[in-house]
């Protein structure tokens, strides 16, 4: 199906626009910018610098994708902003290009629902179908993993990484690691239960899901330190090997945590 840009929209020559895509009124593109097929650019918004976007994509008015970092360090480096296929940007969104010191790469997955007045900063790293809702912050360094929900005005501290199938409720503060599959509340959050609910609806099985259950007693019920609590997460497979999975994905991201930045808790 054919796209069409708006004659308002101004367009760098030198910007790579599918046939197939829409750049409505009033929109700025530059001359780095790639955007693929089927993508729908909504009127009034800003998209610059080595930005690339591709598919299907839904971006809404009055966004601003692939400006420089807010960081005092940035020097004009030709660093990027990545976004995939099938996402939806709702308005008022500002996402930044990466920068030197983090790999000089943002990146948005595939297949996620990101509400208005979204912040991602520098080097922030979101998966594949997340939710973030209005007013969701993200400091720079930020990772986030796939089907993490993240309440309305969730503000989340730099560096902070949170795990697969995460939630955290609104206004929630968070200033630690968040592991796979924790709900979390609070300012600054801490850890309230796992989201059971969200688990069920992606099809896990009954089995797998009192795996999750015994991680989350290991990590929060029982009195153990995080390197115990990681022996006692490793045996569940032997008890349940549907849960493989979900325990390696525990296991690797526990791994990464450091002294410093902790576990919500």
């Amino acid at each position: 199906m054919p796209g069409s840009i708006h004659p308002t929209a101004i367009v760098d020559p030198q910007a790579q626009i599918d046939p197939s895509a829409t750049i409505g009124a009033y929109t700025l593109i530059g001359p780095e910018v790639k955007i693929g097929a089927g993508t729908t650019v909504g009127p009034h918004c800003v998209i610059e610098g080595r930005t690339t976007i591709g598919r299907d994509n839904r971006i809404f008015q009055f966004n601003s994708l692939g400006a420089i970092p807010q960081d005092k360090k940035y020097a004009g480096e030709p660093c990027e902003l990545v976004i995939g296929d099938r996402n939806t940007i709702r308005e008022f969104s500002t996402y930044n290009i990466g920068s030197p010191g983090g790999g000089g790469i943002t990146r948005v997955g595939n297949d996620n629902w990101l509400m208005a007045y979204v912040h991602l900063a520098h080097d922030c790293q979101v998966g594949n179908h997340t939710i973030f809702a209005n007013n969701a912050q993200l400091a720079g360094h930020v990772e986030v993993g796939d089907w993490v929900i993240l309440g309305g005005f969730t503000v989340v501290h730099q560096f902070v990484r949170i795990g697969a199938h995460g939630m955290t409720a609104l206004s929630s503060v968070l200033l630690a690691d968040q592991p796979p599959f924790v709900m979390s509340q609070g300012q600054p959050a801490r850890a309230r239960s796992m989201n059971f609910e969200g688990l069920r609806r992606r099809g896990f099985s009954t089995e797998r899901i009192s795996a999750v259950k015994a991680m989350h007693k290991a990590l929060y019920r029982d009195d153990f330190t995080l390197a115990q609590a990681k022996t006692r997460i490793a045996e569940i497979k032997a008890r349940v090997p549907d849960a493989d999975p979900d325990v390696a994905l525990m296991l690797s991201f526990l791994d990464k945590v450091s002294a410093e930045r902790g576990i919500v808790r």
